[in-house]
């Protein structure tokens, strides 16, 4: 009998316009955003958020639609996600990372944190001078069916 070898599912940070793509429905990415957040759901991925992002979500939601969808919004979000907390030693090591903009390298730190292989943003360039590996949500699902996860 030969054992079957089973794939680890790919470890992601989500970036925060990727999450409120889909929750603000907004085109022309809220499709691949929404999938890959399905995708993850179904355990094809594991999906990271940063602490950090998720009152940014809740902010900018309820500002868009309302307190009441921003709420529910975090609750569901809640249920596809690991959130990677966030401490004094992170934000000083956001710091020093050499990202222009310090919300970006707060993220940074996250995917350190969480061990991920891929950050998820629509904003690649925004994560150069961190030299990690950045995709889009089109991407992640196309690696994914290519690998069968």
């Amino acid at each position: 009998m030969v054992a079957r070898r089973t794939r680890a599912p790919l470890a992601l940070l989500i970036d925060t316009n990727v999450v409120l793509d889909v929750i603000l429905a907004r085109e022309p990415w809220a499709h691949e955003a929404a999938a890959l957040l399905d995708a993850c759901g179904r355990g094809s991925a594991r999906a990271h958020i940063a602490a950090h992002a998720l009152t940014t979500i809740h902010y900018l939601v309820a500002r868009a639609l309302d307190r009441r969808a921003a709420t529910a919004a975090i609750s569901d979000l809640l249920e596809l996600v690991t959130v990677v907390p966030a401490g004094d030693a992170d934000f000083r090591r956001a710091l020093t990372l050499g990202v222009a903009d310090f919300e970006d390298a707060v993220q940074v730190t996250a995917f350190l944190q969480c061990g991920a292989s891929i950050l998820v943003t629509r904003n690649s360039r925004d994560f150069r001078a961190a030299k990690i590996e950045t995709r889009t949500p089109g991407e992640v699902l196309a690696l994914m069916a290519s690998t069968g996860r």
